[in-house]
């Protein structure tokens, strides 16, 4: 392009190179553009899916259900489509009789805080242990003593716990309720094969990255799964088979619940209130009698369709939102994002 001599050109070449080389955390004029890993944040159509989007993103380039490209958006009438037939797939759930809850005190939100312990008894008067032996179990509860639990400690993973989690993933992939979800993700053209997937879930879940100072002391999986202690609190801690483990060690003292779910049978969703040795947990949501499998790919449509968003699914007719949020800090691939937390929201939180 010749150079603007007059001063009228001048001042419009000016204002249209202020126009086309905007501020870079901005999206103005550079919406679903090509992707540029030295930008601080980008715009183009996949940026909603690694997490890594200008804030006004939304605002200038568009609205989406999803993410990814605007023409294979995830709806929500899909999301609660695929919820109810992971749900239905899930048949290595708890059966009725495998478990026997002892709930007893429910108390309103606004006393969550109190740290009163107002149930005299165990949360778990019963669990069937057959349970453990089925192979996703197994792999699953062989990943739970890979952590340590306070951050601002590095996680140091050897050969054995590396191959763990492969194992974990080996096992999960060979059921029904991951073979539905790779299926749907691969129609919404999220990933071209089933390696791609497992590949994403193993950096996504199991990838380290640092809550606290410079030390890797975090991933997704050790704090949605196993739990975490931070400035003297419980965060995380969102599954029934690690709490019924922890209870039964003596090192977990379950206070009250503020929700129970509406479902009669195996999975549910119970929001409590509990000491973990020594540290306080507010409101952990978790489900109850689910399999491995399930929560996870739940909790993994959900982080990939409605990263740092409530997530509306459906299951067994009953509605019910999960909420994931990326880890923002730190990123894998070209941009994306690790987990950072998700959980079950209740009505009452």
């Amino acid at each position: 392009m010749r150079a603007c001599v007059p001063l009228i050109v001048a001042a419009l070449c000016s204002l249209a190179w202020a126009d086309l080389y905007s501020a870079p955390s901005s999206c103005q004029a550079r919406c679903h553009e090509a992707f540029d890993r030295h930008q601080p944040c980008h715009c183009d159509a996949r940026c909603p899916e690694f997490g890594n989007c200008c804030q006004d993103f939304e605002g200038l380039c568009g609205h989406h259900e999803g993410f990814s490209y605007s023409s294979d958006a995830i709806t929500k009438e899909e999301l609660q489509s695929i919820s109810e037939k992971i749900y239905r797939a899930d048949v290595n759930k708890a059966q009725k009789q495998d478990i026997i809850l002892n709930s007893q005190n429910r108390i309103s939100p606004s006393e969550a805080r109190d740290q009163v312990d107002r149930c005299p008894e165990p949360l778990f008067t019963y669990v069937n242990e057959k349970l453990f032996s089925k192979p996703t179990y197994a792999a699953f509860i062989n990943l739970l003593n890979n952590y340590e639990r306070a951050t601002g400690r590095g996680e140091h993973l050897g050969a054995q716990q590396l191959a763990e989690q492969d194992a974990f993933l080996g096992a999960v992939m060979g059921t029904a309720v991951l073979k539905e979800l790779d299926g749907f993700l691969r129609q919404q053209n999220r990933y071209s094969s089933e390696q791609e997937f497992v590949n994403d879930l193993k950096n996504m879940w199991f990838g380290l990255y640092s809550r606290g100072n410079e030390e890797k002391d975090s991933s997704g999986f050790e704090h949605v799964f196993s739990g975490e202690i931070k400035k003297g609190k419980v965060t995380g801690f969102h599954n029934w088979i690690r709490f019924y483990m922890q209870e039964k060690e003596g090192l977990v003292d379950y206070y009250s619940h503020i929700y129970d779910g509406p479902w009669d049978s195996y999975p549910d969703v119970l929001a409590m209130q509990f000491n973990w040795d020594g540290y306080y947990k507010e409101v952990g949501s978790a489900f109850i009698g689910s399999s491995p499998e399930f929560e996870f790919a739940l909790y993994s449509l959900c982080f990939i369709a409605r990263p740092g968003k409530l997530c509306q699914l459906s299951l067994g007719g009953y509605p019910l939102a999960i909420q994931t949020y990326p880890w923002d800090k730190s990123t894998y691939g070209n941009g994306k994002k690790y987990i950072a937390t998700a959980y079950v929201v209740s009505s009452t939180q």
